[in-house]
C-alpha cells in the first residue's frame, strides 16, 4: 500500500462523494493529503478519519485567495504538493436550459472552470521546481456525450477535458501529466440535481443506461484517480478516462 508514498495529495471537494473517497484511498496508499472543501465540518471529519497524514481545511476554489491558501497550507503542513485533484464541482437541476438563472450560471462556470485555472497558477510552479507532478481533473461523461436537462454543466465538463488536453501538451516538458476522469452519475449528493428528483424509478431509468448496470461509486473513481497519480501511469497524459460502466459506448 504505498504506491503514493512520499506525495503530497490535495483534494478539492473532499468532504463526501468522490473527494472523500479519493483522499481515503489515496492515504491508504501512503500519500499526505490536503482535504479542502467548503463545508469545512466535513473536510475536518474526513482528515480527521485519515489520521495524521491529513489536514482538512475550508476552500472556496472559486476565488483565487482561498485557493492560493490552500496550496500554502499544504506546503506549509506537507513541504511540498504532487498531485492537484480538481475534484470539487457544481450543477444546475436537470431541466431547460432556459430557466437557469444567470447566478446559477456563474457559480457552475466559476466553480468547473475557473477553479481549474486558479489551481493551475498556484501548483505548477511548485511541480516545476520539484522535478514534475500530476494534475486531475474530476470532468464527467456529460462532457462527452452531453445529454438534454443539464446543457450548460455539459458545457463546463467539456470545457475541462479540452482544458487538459491542452495543459497536457504545454506542461508535458515540465513532466508535469494532466488527466481528467469520466464518471457516469454516481451515489453522491450530486445524483439528484442530475435526475431533476431522487425516485427510484429515475434511479432504475439511469441504470438502465450503464451496460453494467449501476451507478458509479466513490471507490470506482478513487481507484481510476489513484492509478492516473501512480507512477504506474507515468506515459499517461491528456487523456479523458471514462469510469462509467460502458455508458459512452
Amino acid at each position: 500500500m504505498t504506491r503514493l508514498k512520499d506525495k503530497v495529495a490535495v483534494v478539492t471537494g473532499a468532504a463526501s462523494g468522490f473527494g472523500e473517497g479519493i483522499a481515503k484511498r489515496f492515504a491508504e496508499e501512503g500519500a499526505k493529503v490536503v482535504v479542502a472543501d467548503l463545508n469545512s465540518k466535513g473536510a475536518e471529519r474526513v482528515a480527521s478519519e485519515i489520521g495524521e497524514a491529513a489536514i482538512g481545511i475550508k476552500a472556496d476554489v472559486s476565488r483565487k485567495d482561498e485557493v492560493d491558501a490552500m496550496i500554502d497550507a499544504a506546503m506549509s503542513s506537507f513541504g511540498r504538493v504532487d498531485i492537484m485533484i480538481n475534484n470539487a464541482g457544481y450543477t444546475h437541476v436537470n431541466g431547460d436550459m432556459l430557466g437557469v438563472p444567470e447566478e446559477t450560471f456563474d457559480l457552475i462556470t466559476a466553480v468547473n472552470m475557473k477553479a481549474i485555472y486558479y489551481s493551475t497558477l498556484a501548483v505548477v510552479p511548485i511541480m516545476e521546481k520539484q522535478g514534475g507532478g500530476s494534475i486531475i481533473t474530476t470532468a464527467s461523461t456529460a462532457g462527452l456525450r452531453p445529454r438534454p436537462g443539464l446543457t450548460w454543466y455539459n458545457a463546463s465538463k467539456g470545457w475541462a477535458i479540452t482544458a487538459t488536453k491542452s495543459m497536457a501538451v504545454e506542461l508535458a516538458p515540465k513532466n508535469i501529466r494532466v488527466n481528467c476522469l469520466c464518471p457516469v452519475a454516481g451515489e453522491t449528493g450530486m445524483l439528484a440535481q442530475f435526475m431533476g428528483e431522487d425516485t427510484p424509478e429515475l434511479r432504475a431509468k439511469f441504470r438502465a443506461s450503464i451496460p453494467l448496470g449501476r451507478l458509479s461509486t466513490p471507490l470506482d473513481i478513487a481507484n481510476a484517480a489513484l492509478w492516473l497519480a501512480s507512477e504506474e501511469a507515468a506515459f499517461i497524459t491528456g487523456v479523458a478516462l471514462e469510469v462509467d460502466g460502458g455508458r459512452c459506448i
